[in-house]
């Protein structure tokens, strides 16, 4: 019994070091939008196609809002949700990682938001009712017309409250105080993001609002780190 025993210790510390060997070397990218949008670019979707005038639909490189510090810069993407549905993101490629690697990211968001927790609003809450989603993919993320002459994902985001492959909930869009002003939030996923990369160690970030908000969302997004490993 003692061999068999010795065996397995020997099997099982084999087993653990050699995943310590293929683990990837811990790589991290931080963006504040200082001196520019910092590769990101913007866009929209669950929209009807032709319909952006009417969405009010803005991405744009832009300081933060009053009373914050008008000195930092953010990206700003603010849209009138008449779908009750629309999804508004940002997306970067990134490169330098392991080819063919499953990497376990965690992301961290801050932004400005100017509503109070637990304000009520047409369709939901302009806070609680607005999802804050980040993930990574190998697919370039875009909006596509679909059926039914509609923008969606070509990635699998989900809606609103739920999680999908490529993105999950990380937060809402509430300030978490009593006062109607913009205030930093800072929100992380609670546990590791799985992506793998593509034969050239590329991957594609995206981060954004699934909303349920019938109105008027704007956010600015302050910084983004993002830690792969």
């Amino acid at each position: 019994m003692k061999k068999i025993a010795a065996i397995a210790v020997l099997v099982v510390l084999f087993a653990c070091s050699d995943k310590n060997l293929n683990q990837p070397d811990p790589v991290e990218f931080y963006f504040d939008f200082a001196q520019g949008t910092d590769g990101w670019t913007g866009d929209f979707a669950d929209y009807p196609v032709g319909e952006e005038h009417f969405y009010d639909l803005v991405f744009e490189h832009d300081t933060l809002p009053e009373p914050l510090d008008q000195n930092q810069f953010a990206l700003k993407l603010s849209g009138n949700n008449h779908s009750d549905d629309l999804f508004m993101f940002a997306k970067r490629k990134v490169s330098g990682l392991e080819p063919n690697t499953v990497y376990y990211i965690n992301f961290t968001l801050e932004f400005a938001t100017n509503v109070p927790d637990g304000t009520m609003g047409a369709g939901g809450s302009p806070g609680e009712s607005v999802y804050i989603k980040a993930g990574a993919t190998t697919t370039e993320p875009k909006k596509e017309k679909d059926g039914d002459n509609f923008y969606r994902m070509n990635i699998d985001k989900n809606n609103q409250s739920q999680n999908g492959e490529d993105m999950v909930v990380i937060g809402d869009f509430s300030n978490d105080t009593d006062l109607e002003e913009y205030t930093l939030k800072s929100v992380s996923n609670e546990s590791p993001f799985g992506a793998a990369t593509d034969e050239n160690g590329n991957l594609w970030l995206i981060i954004g609002t699934d909303s349920g908000f019938e109105a008027t969302t704007t956010i600015y997004y302050n910084s983004v780190k993002v830690e792969c490993f």
